[in-house]
């Protein structure tokens, strides 16, 4: 039986079996730190963001920069500032864009694959 059609639609290279990996590893940890920030801003939207979380934050932004690189998406990504320490709902607002950007970019190259009749990860090692 044939693999299903490569999902990409030519705008993003395919990730690396490594990218992948590290994009299952990281989103699930953006997602509980955007539930986080979320659940503070609600409680104090102008309250400032404490310096170990933005390093916290964009240590984790940073790896996944590197998954969605050569994405179109990443051009309308941002770390947080830790010079100028964002406001909660700042920081609620960046992390929307990298959840945005990341599903986007899961959904170019993580699509059902009828060969083995699941969904999965269409790599360059693995396309």
């Amino acid at each position: 039986m044939p693999r299903t059609a490569h999902p990409n639609d030519g705008s993003s290279p395919s990730p690396t079996d490594q990218q992948a990996a590290t994009y299952d590893r990281l989103v699930p940890m953006l997602e509980a730190a955007h539930r986080e920030m979320t659940e503070l801003s609600k409680k104090k939207q102008d309250g400032i963001v404490n310096a170990l979380k933005i390093k916290m934050l964009n240590r984790l932004l940073s790896e996944l920069s590197k998954v969605i690189e050569k994405d179109p998406s990443h051009a309308f990504v941002d770390m947080l500032d830790e010079e100028t320490l964002p406001q909660n709902s700042d920081a609620v607002l960046v992390l929307s864009q990298w959840h945005a950007a990341l599903q986007q970019y899961k959904r170019r190259h993580h699509r059902y694959d009828s060969s083995i009749r699941k969904d999965r990860w269409f790599t360059v090692e693995n396309p």
